[in-house]
């Protein structure tokens, strides 16, 4: 929630109602709109008062029952209006409430019925716990969105948006082309599950799969109950029924290892051309799925733009805990919903596709250059089309003196192995300053380094960054880990943009192939796409190492590396000065409107902490990590939510087999003598042939454990 003092207020009249909370539309709450400010861009709350139904109930076609909160202008059942709807399984009622309740009800004033409903299974709907992204839950949608369009306050168009998962829900559900659904805003999504997604990367594993940030939370969520008040007395048996068909999905992802039908199915990298209706796909530099927005401008056929911020895994007028600057995120968005499901020329579709924040630093955690240390110093740029035919590559060879613009004379370098290489770094994605970057100079100290001199004159690059190196292991099983950083004049190394690749999977992601040691490869590594200015004065630093710990779980043997300076190369997108990205529309302040839920704080949050420790002796690295809530009340509803979260990584430096995570997940829900709790854990380690994975869950009523279930299970690495 943003701590703004001039942020607009949206505040909750509520009626009489029963405790569980009729959808009748008469006996709905009702929000009325108070303290409204103006932009020159556009009002700050619309013109139409808005009416919030807490529960709606959505039938489907095999009888199950979907769970929606509703926020409807009150005149839409005379005036009909769009539906904006965010499809995910987060919760509505409770754990999502206060986030959604700043974008919803302002949307709603300027004439959308927004609707957010919970998935099959999860939530205060009906059904059975499933997998992340299963057809079922794509099927629902479709029904859900003709349900919707068929309502008397509905014109019969419906748009779908959302965050992670309600920006892949958004694009799996246009690839079916449920003829109601006229546009899409994906913020922070992939196109493809298996390339960029949890657990994989490059075809190696990543911190997110056996941590708690996924892996562990979300088998925990499914494990959570509905709320009586919607559902009523049959809420045990709801929980109970959940409890004992719950998976731990996680264990299914890791049997996956290769691209194969699980994966594809909901990738719709499979084929762009499914989807028709218009694409707004927008992320931030600092978010795991920064590759997607470029990727899916350049395939997709519809009409689409592309939006990249100075942001991390967060919608673009988020004032924290991500970096910035944050935009006025809600009137961009309007002005695309109103273009596509209105009718009504905004000029949006006039601008160029592609809109980026040009870095010209990096972030690095302590080291940050203005008095805020989330404002990422640039400036936005754009280009008319993506690709741009205005990008020109500009090469650099790594050499046996550095990063040259000859080649020079072959020259062979070798890397022995060092399991912690990539505690410079240690998220697959970061959240908060804690998780940023830090100076990469210890870990350049341990890889193979190859530096620029002092550029004569600044540039910039847009785009992803390619490594071709040419190589020899003495494995045939081993990882690669690319880095591409800015060194500043006092020897700071900042890193610009990275990438992974298990090398059995040089070729091909569905069919790897094991390397025959001593073989010399040619290995092309497209980097992350970025947008960066490099400064006259500074080096470009290439770095190449082994591992990357703890974001991705280390090979199944310790690896030598051959390098063969002179024959190795870097080439960078260079983007050539444009005059006219001074003209560009500028976005605005950003606002986030306060909930309409008023909060309590029962207890603070504590500081997320990360420690390190290292044993000179045995050269053993241990990360702990704890993070949590605390305690808080939502008062609108009466009900009290609490979490906690920590993890132990430990790995040896000398054997890769020695990595290790116990991760811990504990979330509770209550309100008079509902009172509901979730314990889980996820322990993972690995021998040279097998992952070796135990998840564990327990349910607790008023703190009588009800259900405990221990996932113990050996998982063949299979070339991973």
């Amino acid at each position: 929630m943003s701590n703004n003092k001039d942020q607009d207020t949206i505040s909750v009249t509520r009626r009489a109602v029963p405790e569980d909370v009729s959808t009748e539309p008469g006996d709905a709450p009702v929000l009325t709109v108070a303290g409204a400010q103006t932009s020159p861009a556009k009002a700050r709350i619309g013109p139409r008062t808005v009416r919030e139904i807490e529960n709606i109930w959505i039938p489907m076609s095999d009888g199950i029952k979907i769970a929606a909160r509703v926020w409807l202008p009150e005149d839409a059942e005379h005036d009909p209006v769009p539906v904006l709807m965010e499809y995910i399984p987060y919760r509505k009622r409770d754990s999502r409430r206060l986030h959604e309740e700043t974008f919803h009800p302002y949307l709603a004033s300027f004439g959308y019925a927004c609707v957010r409903p919970d998935i099959r299974g999860s939530g205060d709907s009906e059904g059975l716990p499933m997998d992340e992204w299963v057809k079922q839950e794509q099927d629902d949608g479709i029904e859900i969105i003709a349900w919707l369009a068929k309502q008397p306050w509905c014109t019969g168009k419906v748009g779908m948006f959302g965050i992670s998962w309600g920006g892949f829900s958004a694009l799996q559900v246009a690839a079916r082309r449920p003829p109601e659904l006229k546009a899409i805003i994906t913020v922070c999504s992939t196109d493809d599950r298996y390339a960029d997604d949890t657990p994989y990367t490059g075809g190696m594993i990543m911190e997110d799969a056996i941590g708690t940030a996924w892996g562990l939370f979300y088998p925990s969520s499914c494990a959570r109950p509905p709320d009586p008040a919607i559902v009523g007395d049959r809420w045990r048996d709801m929980w109970m029924d959940r409890l004992n068909n719950l998976d731990f999905y996680t264990a299914n992802w890791l049997t996956h290892q290769h691209r194969d039908a699980f994966w594809k199915q909901g990738s719709i990298s499979e084929d762009y051309g499914a989807i028709q209706c218009p694409v707004y796909a927008v992320t931030g530099w600092f978010d795991a799925y920064r590759r997607t927005v470029p990727r899916m401008l350049a395939n997709l056929k519809c009409p689409r733009k592309g939006l990249v911020g100075p942001w991390g895994h967060q919608y673009p007028n988020a004032d924290g805990p991500g970096p910035g600057p944050a935009i006025d995120w809600l009137n961009e968005s309007l002005r695309w919903w109103d273009y596509w499901l209105k009718d009504i020329d905004t000029g949006i579709m006039d601008e160029p596709m592609y809109r980026v924040w040009m870095q010209q630093e990096p972030a690095m955690r302590g080291t940050h250059q203005t008095p805020d240390p989330w404002e990422i110093p640039g400036r936005w740029v754009a280009e008319e089309s993506w690709p741009s035919s205005r990008i020109r590559p500009r090469k650099f060879y790594l050499t046996k003196d550095g990063l040259e613009n000859n080649a020079g004379a072959e020259m062979v370098r070798i890397l022995t192995p060092l399991q912690t290489v990539g505690i410079t770094a240690p998220g697959w994605w970061w959240r908060s300053a804690e998780e940023a970057p830090t100076d990469q100079q210890n870990d350049d100290a341990r890889s193979l380094t190859f530096d620029s001199e002092p550029l004569d004159a600044s540039f910039e690059i847009l785009g992803g960054p390619v490594v071709t190196l040419d190589l020899a292991v003495d494995k045939p099983i081993a990882f690669l880990a690319v880095k591409l950083n800015e060194v500043d004049p006092s020897g700071r190394s900042k890193r610009v943009a990275y990438n992974v690749l298990n090398l059995t999977h040089r070729d091909s992601d569905e069919f790897p192939q094991s390397l025959e040691p001593g073989k010399r490869y040619r290995i092309p590594l497209v980097l992350q796409d970025c947008a960066h200015v490099f400064e006259a004065g500074k080096r470009i630093r290439v770095t190449v190492s082994t591992s990357h710990w703890p974001a991705y779980w280390p090979s199944p043997e310790p690896v030598t590396l051959t390098l063969y300076a002179g024959r190795s190369e870097l080439e960078l997108p260079v983007r050539p000065p444009k005059a006219e990205d001074r003209e560009l529309k500028p976005f605005g302040p950003a606002f986030v409107p306060k909930p309409t839920s008023g909060l309590t704080i029962l207890q603070d949050a504590p500081k997320p902490t990360r420690d390190s420790e290292w044993d000179v002796a045995t050269g053993k690295l241990t990360i702990r990590n704890a993070n949590g809530s605390g305690h808080y009340r939502i008062d609108s509803i009466g009900t009290e939510l609490w979490w906690t979260e920590s993890e132990v990584k430990e790995i040896l430096d000398h054997d890769p087999t020695s990595a290790k995570s116990d991760a811990r997940y504990i979330t509770a829900f209550r309100r008079g003598d509902w009172d509901c709790r979730i314990e889980s854990r996820l322990c993972f380690s690995s021998t040279a042939d097998n992952f070796l994975f135990v998840g564990e869950i327990k349910a607790f009523e008023n703190d009588t454990e009800v259900f405990a279930k221990t996932w113990d299970r050996t998982i063949p690495r299979m070339l991973v």
